[in-house]
């Protein structure tokens, strides 16, 4: 199979030259420069949308210390003859990415930043040696380059370098800014070593925006890209003709995401056709303004691990790519309650909610429409149609992946609140063979997590898994044992006893006995006591589950379950 997949790749130059598939979305330039009059543009998007690559992009068609016709060659763009003729590296472009400006305190932060100014130095070094140059802007910029410039070094460095390239160019610059707002995420977590993180991270971005954005005479345009908008007149104060583009506005939405005939297009080049309804039902769903899209991130993976296994499983590729806590924080406040909105949400419905596409990082707890208006923007949630009115927006989970997300997010709420003597009351049920004991601490267990009325098995596993993690058993969930992976496998080793569970999810209430019976029937079938050898008492339990309710049956016949 010829088609080539790159992973993670999010240097356009690279990409192109590695042959790799991209998906084109070149188009933007002509809409960007040619159709829109913004001197500051700022596209919010979620973390995996294509921005970094966008932005990578940008630098390889606009700047002027390039020659990358070749590398074009083909695409959309060069389509507009009279618009590449008069910018494809043409303009000296600075490009610069806060997504490792993090940490713990401000120190270290703000030592990351001065290393990724330093970077930038090194990378445009040649202009200091221009003997047109300014001297004081040689001198700052050595600082800069050596990481020991002062913070008014830092706030003033983006316009330094660029009134630098303007010396030597004799071109206004284009600036290009990825990432900008990691720095002001990480501050403002709750996490922190530094109580004044935020407030002194917020002064140093601040001044490196204002410096470089208002009234500044070398600026051609600037392009800003960040998972949120901080409130202008928190960041953005005195940007002159600033324009937003968020997950709600139509202009621009097709660029950010690969729409579904951009997919069969991958599809069929990689003669993958028949995954269409797998990879739509995972990964699909988002809707950015007019447009429908699916997660590129998630898409390539998935496209990587079928090109390898014809027949390979979707995966949730999305959940390690940022940090979720923010869905268990929102479930576990106590100043309103989220839980039947939740509910809604897991069963597949729709909210109405009122939201806003500009926060700041250090108020995005202060209310419930602040934080579903993060769940939003960061890609957790979704438009439910393209028709919308006034300030408040029909909301859903996107797609298969998320929806996974948020049912681990109610395991783990379950696992941090429940009663810890009803769950020790639940494994002596167990241990005692109260088969009606242990089913109505079951169900009194699930009473207490969010509703969810189309649990899958998985989920159920999930649950009995956390329950008795912790309390001094070892417990093994779908570990290979015999023929086949008992659901749950609790070993007491100190008194050579051990419990085996399998669990089912019944369609409806009266199947429950019956599919208790089906899940003895797998316990025997497959011999999942096989290999407990020296334990001399192993419990076998079938568990059957419809939606808060559980049921419990004990195997008897131990004839029928060879140790």
């Amino acid at each position: 199979m010829s088609f080539k997949v790159g992973v993670g790749r999010s240097d356009f130059e690279a990409l192109r030259k590695s042959e790799n598939y991209y998906v084109d979305k070149t188009d933007i330039l002509y809409e960007l420069v040619e159709e829109t009059d913004n001197q500051v543009t700022l596209f919010t998007r979620p973390r995996r949308f294509g921005k970094t690559l966008m932005m990578s992009m940008m630098l390889n068609f606009f700047s002027i210390r390039k020659d990358n016709r070749e590398l074009f060659e083909g695409l959309k763009i060069t389509e507009q003859k009279t618009f590449c003729e008069k910018w494809m590296n043409q303009y000296p472009v600075l490009f610069i990415s806060f997504k490792d400006v993090e940490a713990e305190n401000f120190d270290d932060a703000y030592g990351m930043l001065k290393l990724r100014l330093s970077e930038v130095c090194i990378e445009h070094t040649d202009l200091k040696s221009d003997s047109r140059v300014n001297r004081n802007d040689t001198e700052t910029f050595d600082r800069l380059e050596a990481q020991k410039g002062n913070q008014f070094d830092v706030k003033n460095s983006l316009k330094t370098i660029m009134r630098m390239m303007h010396t030597v160019y004799g071109k206004k610059c284009i600036l290009l800014i990825d990432e900008y707002d990691v720095p002001l995420a990480r501050a403002s977590e709750k996490n922190t070593t530094d109580h004044k993180y935020y407030s002194s991270m917020l002064d140093v971005i601040k001044g490196i925006m204002s410096m470089a954005l208002k009234d500044n005479e070398f600026l051609e345009f600037a392009v800003i890209t960040g998972c949120l908008c901080i409130a202008k007149e928190s960041i953005f104060t005195g940007a002159n003709n600033f324009a937003l583009y968020s997950v709600l506005d139509e202009d621009f939405s097709k660029y950010f995401g690969f729409s579904e005939n951009e997919v069969k297009k991958m599809l069929f080049t990689a003669d993958r056709e028949d995954k269409a309804d797998i990879i739509k039902e995972w990964y699909d769903g988002y809707v950015f303004g007019d447009s429908y899209v699916y997660c590129p991130w998630d898409v390539m993976n998935y496209m990587s691990a079928l090109k390898k296994r014809k027949n390979a499983s979707p995966k949730n590729y999305w959940k390690y790519t940022s940090h979720n806590g923010i869905l268990l924080t929102f479930v576990e406040r106590t100043d309103f309650d989220v839980t039947e909105k939740f509910e809604t949400l897991l069963n597949g419905g729709t909210i109405i909610q009122s939201i806003s596409d500009e926060l700041t990082y250090d108020t995005l707890h202060v209310s419930e429409d602040n934080l579903w208006s993060v769940l939003l923007m960061t890609g957790y949630l979704t438009k439910a149609g393209l028709e919308e009115e006034g300030e408040t927006v029909s909301l859903k989970i996107p797609n298969k992946e998320i929806a996974s997300i948020f049912e681990d997010t109610v395991v783990a709420y379950f696992r941090n609140t429940a009663d810890t003597s009803d769950i020790l009351n639940l494994i002596n049920a167990l241990w005692e063979s109260d088969e009606a004991g242990a089913a109505k601490l079951i169900s009194d267990l699930l009473w207490y997590t969010i509703s969810y009325n189309d649990y899958h098995e998985t989920y159920y596993h999930a649950f009995l898994a956390g329950i008795f993690v912790g309390h001094g058993y070892n417990v093994e969930s779908n570990k290979e044992n015999g023929l086949g992976r008992p659901d749950i496998l609790i070993k007491d080793k100190r008194n050579r006893r051990a419990i085996i569970i399998e669990a089912k999810r019944s369609k409806k209430e009266s199947d429950m006995d019956k599919d208790c019976d089906k899940a003895i029937e797998q316990i025997v079938r497959e011999n999942y006591g096989k290999g407990l050898y020296g334990y001399t008492e192993i419990l076998c339990y079938g568990v059957a589950f419809f939606q808060k309710q559980a049921k419990v049956k004990k195997l008897i016949d131990k004839e029928l379950f060879p140790q």
